[in-house]
């Protein structure tokens, strides 16, 4: 077994411990502090008909949500956890959209879209509070980049530095988010800036809202 496919297979043991009963109450837990997802829903805006990838759609919350807010999009989402899969299935079973939304269980730091979905690339990929809990998050970034299609969008939003909360808050958070083994990525932009400009796109946007609780980007790949 290579080295990537070891890591890949250890990561999603992680994860469906983590998650085999938290995926229960999850949705009901985040969503008073996984900050800024409603914004970046809102901000996708895919053209009527394209195609909208989630990398790490945990509970298809999200997928739903872009469903019901852009009913000609096609969705997709991947996931490592085979245990946010069983919820994420039953959820857009629930929602009668199991037409419209495609779910599979893959590895984000490498995946082919052309294999797990029979589609070559995406309008929009969207990444929600996922890189946090990636420890090869760059790998994502760049698949996520590779699988857009010429003007195509990348949307992200997750924990950010809080440089302009307190010491106590950014020490506690950071302390509390590891027992879920979630780290900021204080890098990111940096990280972005280099993927964009290898892969000919460009850094749309940058921000950090909430008093930089948050860290939200926009990348838009070159037509």
């Amino acid at each position: 077994m290579s080295n990537a496919a070891a890591s890949a297979g250890r990561s999603a043991e992680l994860m469906d411990r983590i998650y085999r009963r938290q995926r229960h109450v999850y949705d009901l837990s985040r969503k008073y502090y996984l900050l800024g997802r409603d914004r970046l829903i809102a901000d996708l805006a895919p053209p009527p008909g394209e195609r909208v990838l989630e990398i790490g759609c945990g509970t298809a919350r999200n997928l739903v949500a872009v469903a019901h807010r852009y009913p000609e999009a096609r969705l997709y989402g991947i996931d490592i956890s085979a245990e946010m899969l069983l919820t994420a299935r039953h959820m857009v079973e629930q929602e009668g959209l199991a037409a419209r939304v495609r779910l599979a269980h893959a590895d984000a730091t490498r995946f082919d879209p052309a294999i797990l979905f029979g589609v070559p690339s995406f309008s929009r990929v969207f990444i929600s509070y996922s890189l946090s809990m990636i420890p090869t998050w760059e790998a994502v970034l760049a698949q996520a980049l590779t699988w857009l299609r010429p003007g195509g969008e990348l949307h992200l939003v997750d924990f950010g530095g809080q440089e302009e909360l307190p010491v106590w808050f950014r020490a506690g958070l950071r302390r509390w988010l590891a027992l879920f083994h979630v780290a900021p990525r204080d890098g990111l932009e940096a990280v972005l800036a280099a993927l964009a400009d290898r892969q000919m796109a460009s850094l749309c946007r940058f921000e950090r809202p909430f008093r930089g609780y948050a860290q939200y980007a926009v990348c838009r790949r070159a037509d």
